[in-house]
């Protein structure tokens, strides 16, 4: 028996990354999970190695009200209820404020935030009868400014502060609503920097861990949020980057002696 045995889950953003690692922990600890993502195509990919009949998959854009409502309802017609709710979709639109199109910061807001309102919104009805719990993936760049990515900085900045608006109203109700902050992980979508290298290099350099992070460990502190060991932890916001928010910017090889 796992943990999260009989709970009834929905995580946004699951077919690859962090979001994948996260619902095979899920399962793993024994939740019936249904997850999302933009094409049935990935989505059946995703089912076929996760390999569980408790994984369950529907094609939905997390930035439209409509198609997340139906998530949350499919969830509560497939399993009964719902218990846990991780919203984890994302894009990061890579642009100067004074070069950034309209039609990409209302489409990165619609994934990154918007999303977060619209499931939120839809599943606290259910998660008040199970007293249940959502846990938002947010970053650390909503925890201070990135100069590269001034919108994706913004719009997790806001989803930070949405989880301790609704943590501290949702608490009296037992709902628990935390955040997880990541820092730089391994995953598809940094691949990209893979093709420059000395970039790459760089910014592991910064980390204090000097590596980057696993999807798994994002996962593994999803699976402890998610699960009675965490059962007074209201509005928390966890970071994850390896140390480097810990730091204060000053050189940490200083010469002794």
């Amino acid at each position: 028996m796992g943990k999260l045995s009989g709970r009834a889950a929905i995580v946004t953003g699951g077919t690859d990354g962090i979001g994948y690692a996260i619902v095979s922990r899920l399962l793993d600890d024994g939740a019936k999970v249904l997850f999302c993502g933009r094409t049935q195509a990935r989505g059946d990919e995703a089912l076929r190695r996760l390999a569980n009949p408790d994984a369950h998959f529907m094609a939905t854009d997390v930035g439209e009200e409509g198609d997340v409502e139906a998530l949350i309802a499919h969830a509560v017609e497939l399993f009964g209820g719902l218990d846990i709710l991780v919203n984890n979709a994302a894009v990061a639109a890579v642009a100067l404020i004074h070069e950034h199109s309209t039609e990409d910061w209302r489409r990165s807001n619609a994934v990154n935030y918007d999303s977060v309102f619209f499931s939120s919104r839809a599943a606290i009805p259910h998660l008040r009868k199970t007293k249940g719990t959502i846990i938002n993936i947010a970053s650390i760049s909503g925890l201070g400014g990135e100069g590269a990515y001034p919108s994706y900085s913004a719009q997790k900045g806001a989803v930070i502060q949405l989880t301790r608006a609704m943590a501290v109203y949702h608490a009296r109700e037992g709902v628990r609503i935390n955040a997880i902050c990541p820092g730089f992980i391994e995953t598809p979508a940094t691949d990209a920097f893979k093709a420059l290298p000395d970039l790459l290099d760089r910014w592991i350099k910064e980390i204090p861990a000097q590596r980057p992070g696993r999807p798994e460990e994002i996962a593994n502190l999803t699976a402890f949020l998610a699960s009675e060991e965490a059962g007074f932890m209201f509005g928390s916001i966890v970071v994850a980057d390896g140390g480097v928010s810990a730091g204060s910017g000053q050189p940490t090889q200083v010469p002794l002696g």
